[in-house]
């Protein structure tokens, strides 16, 4: 890698950070009241606190927002009161608006709540300003919850595959709207203390307005999110005590497909499958957590998003959303993916552990992986064999928001292992800069035991975060014998790679004018192979434009990328590879009944599915891509997605290949409980002479019947049906699946499942 390249970003790095400005954090504090009964929207008649209940509960107003004016007042009143008792804390917000009519509200299944109008809450229990529980609610009380947790890299934000049982309700009134939230204790985790001194955080949003704002003050001159809330203080002599969760599931199916592995060729198989497995969670000492899973249920209810995977060289990443591994997967997670969870794809059972005592953090994870054995031909060696798992975190917090923490996973398959150890941190150096370092070792030997590697990762990222100018910098190594089997390893952290990527940020607000900020960025990123030879580059330049309700966003990158022989078949000596793109986007939120998002990426790209026996080549691109959301109806949600992929020869415009894909989501919501949902996704890829794939077909439909009372107990019942382009012939007494024109069913599938949730 270049050094003085190096040198340079690192210098000007250094030298923003010696004169960015300190801003001091929020001092606000808030006092929580011990209340005698559960408050209801009766004792805020008329919007305001009308019993002596009502009165008695704590007050916060003066919102401030964060977006689309830092620092100015709220454009709508807002007021909150607060208090708890022994089993329960109680929020009531009044959401004052001059144009109650505007106010968006829809009837949707939990945590489909985006473009609502919504108010929130989040609560720091262990006041380390690193993780929060944050619970919404709109004007109807649909909830949504996750954890947030700090920090300004891939693990920092939203964690929504949290879930939680707590009440919410809602009411639109002719001054706005009321929302009430009742979230037990035993739901959430805190210390084992007489008193308890927490961190806390209202906000509201408007989507009308395009507005955050939040009390106390969550400013964009200062890094970070729990920093900005205010303590509070009040609560005394609760527990959530030693809090049980038994969670019994029964899953059936009725499965009529097409079996590729049959004695004689390709058949239609039908079979039946039924289930039943446990889920149980035990809460000791209010912060420390053991989950176990008895044969889990871990075929996804919900389906995953669709994404472009055609002439990609790096796997494409789908989040976890299985029960098991959801809560406190925070403490798993460092800057580099150690731990993505879907590579355990078929566990007996399992045991997590999890918590926190003091400024320490722990959790450890045992369960095993029937997959790799599965579906192995006799004489297999790893025929009827199963992977297990270790997992072991610890972490401790020291000073205000610095975290240092160790990290260590096994994988052993049969005579082979993969070990990784980690060492990491986060430093807050002051309001605006932070840095993240993180150092990785492997320790790899084959199933066989025929072969062992070590290999090591150096990861480092300086940070800053700013109305005016923020930063990224980050800086990756990996040796060529780096192997995380748990891990996920995208283009910066493959193995064999040294390189360095930089975001730099310029905001701008005018005054007195509809454009709320605009804003132009630079990206760069210049990766080397460990032998110092370059192997890949991007830069180019970015411009943004944010109104109220409208977003524009384009872009221009150029590319330089090596292959080498290792990389791709037939290549002899390695091969230099530039192409440029221009990128244009746009996301409209002004219509309560629709909103959408489009994107168009045009210009040339690395073509890596060339003819067999031919090497990639530079071709003419064009992606498309579309999101709408439309509500026609305030019970019904549709959700639409598109995208268009079209590459074509740079000489000749010879066709390489269209890919389209066509999802829509449609959502109908009987009552709070009951919903009905349909799913129709059309995937179809057709090739052209100047790539090797084929053409490729494929309709899926999915439709679901939901009776959700909470996230742990619900009834579903579902069925799909999937068709694609094939035909089965007879050739020489052997069956042969070969392309056909026509789409003909594969597979069929109907389900049931039921969980229940019983909690001591």
């Amino acid at each position: 890698m270049s050094k003085s390249w190096l040198n340079l970003c690192l210098l000007c790095t250094a030298g923003a950070l010696l004169f960015s400005k300190s801003v001091s954090a929020a001092e606000s504090g808030l006092v929580m009241p011990l209340i005698d009964s559960e408050p209801s929207f009766a004792d805020f008649q008329n919007m305001a606190p009308s019993s002596v209940l009502a009165r008695s509960m704590a007050k916060v107003d003066n919102f401030v927002q964060r977006e689309p004016e830092p620092g100015e007042p709220s454009a709508q009143r807002t007021e909150v009161y607060i208090g708890y008792d022994q089993d329960e804390l109680h929020v009531i917000f009044l959401a004052f608006d001059t144009d109650p009519d505007q106010i968006r509200a829809n009837l949707s299944s939990r945590e489909n709540i985006k473009g609502d109008d919504h108010v929130e809450i989040s609560f720091d229990t262990f006041n380390d300003q690193r993780a929060a529980f944050s619970f919404r609610t709109t004007p109807l009380g649909i909830q949504w919850d996750a954890r947030w947790t700090e920090g300004s890299s891939r693990r920092g934000g939203f964690d929504t595959t949290l879930e939680m049982v707590w009440e919410s309700d809602g009411q639109l009134t002719d001054k706005g709207y009321m929302a009430k939230m009742a979230i037990p204790l035993r739901s959430l985790r805190f210390p084992d203390n007489s008193e308890q001194n927490w961190r806390i955080q209202f906000g509201r949003n408007i989507p009308r307005y395009g507005e955050e704002s939040y009390w106390p003050p969550y400013s964009v001159n200062v890094e970070g999110r729990l920093n900005q809330t205010a303590t509070l203080t009040g609560i005394r002599d609760v527990s959530p005590g030693n809090n049980s969760q038994i969670i019994p599931f029964i899953f059936a199916r009725e499965v009529d497909s097409l079996d590729l592995g049959a004695t004689g060729g390709p058949k239609f198989d039908q079979s039946s499958e039924q289930d039943i497995g446990l889920d149980a969670k035990f809460i000791f000492n209010d912060s420390m957590v053991l989950d176990i899973t008895l044969n889990p249920d871990f075929s996804q209810v919900e389906s995953d998003q669709p994404q472009v995977t055609l002439n990609e060289r790096f796997e494409v990443q789908f989040p976890e959303r299985r029960p098991f591994f959801v809560e406190n997967a925070d403490f798993f997670a460092t800057d580099s993916n150690l731990v993505f969870t879907r590579r355990i794809v078929d566990p007996e059972g399992g045991a997590r552990f999890t918590g926190r005592a003091g400024n320490f953090g722990f959790g450890s994870i045992l369960i095993n992986d029937e997959a790799p054995g599965l579906n192995r031909a006799d004489g297999d060696p790893l025929r009827g064999e199963k992977a297990n798992v270790a997992i072991l975190r610890g972490f401790m917090d020291i000073s205000d928001q610095d975290r240092v923490g160790v990290l260590l996973t096994n994988r052993d398959l049969a005579d082979g292992h993969n070990t990784v150890a980690s060492i990491d941190g986060r430093f807050k150096l002051n309001n605006n800069w932070t840095t993240q370092l993180q150092f990785v070792g492997t320790d790899s030997e084959a199933f066989d035991g025929s072969s062992e590697t070590t290999g090591y990762q150096r990861n480092i990222q300086v940070n800053r975060a700013g109305r005016s100018f923020s930063n990224h910098t980050h800086f990756i190594e990996t040796t060529s014998d780096f192997r995380t089997e748990l891990g996920f390893q995208s283009r910066f952290f493959r193995s064999d790679s040294s390189g360095l990527h930089q975001r730099v940020n310029f905001n701008f607000y005018p005054e007195d004018s509809s454009l709320n900020r605009w804003n132009a960025n630079l990206f760069g990123v210049y990766i080397n192979d460990i032998g110092g030879d370059k192997i890949y580059s991007q830069l180019g330049p970015g411009f943004g434009a944010n109104f109220d309700t409208n977003t524009f966003n384009a872009s221009y990158t150029e590319y330089s990328e090596t292959l080498r022989p290792k990389d791709f078949s037939g290549i002899m000596t390695n091969r230099t590879y530039k192409y440029e793109n221009f990128n244009l986007g746009y996301t409209n939120t002004t219509l309560n009944t629709l909103s959408f998002s489009t994107n168009l990426r045009t210009g040339t790209t690395l073509n890596l599915v060339p003819p067999s026996g031919t090497l990639p080549s530079i071709a003419d691109t064009t992606r498309f891509s579309v999101d709408m959301l439309w509500r026609p109806i305030d019970r019904l949600r549709i959700s639409n997605t598109f995208f268009h992929t079209e590459l074509k020869t740079e000489s000749g415009g010879t066709d390489i290949f269209t890919n389209d894909i066509f999802r829509s989501n449609w959502n109908y919501q009987f009552t709070k409980e009951w919903s009905l949902r349909f799913i129709a996704q059309y995937d179809e890829t057709d090739a052209g002479p100047a790539s090797r794939l084929v053409d490729d077909e494929n309709l899926n439909f999915d439709i679901l019947l939901r009776y959700v009372i909470n996230p742990w107990s619900a009834f579903y019942v579902g069925y799909n049906t999937n068709q694609s382009n094939f035909d089965i012939v007879e050739m020489e007494g052997e069956r042969e699946l070969v392309i056909a024109n026509d789409l003909k069913n594969d597979g069929d599938q109907v389900f049931m499942k039921f969980s229940y949730l019983f909690q001591r």
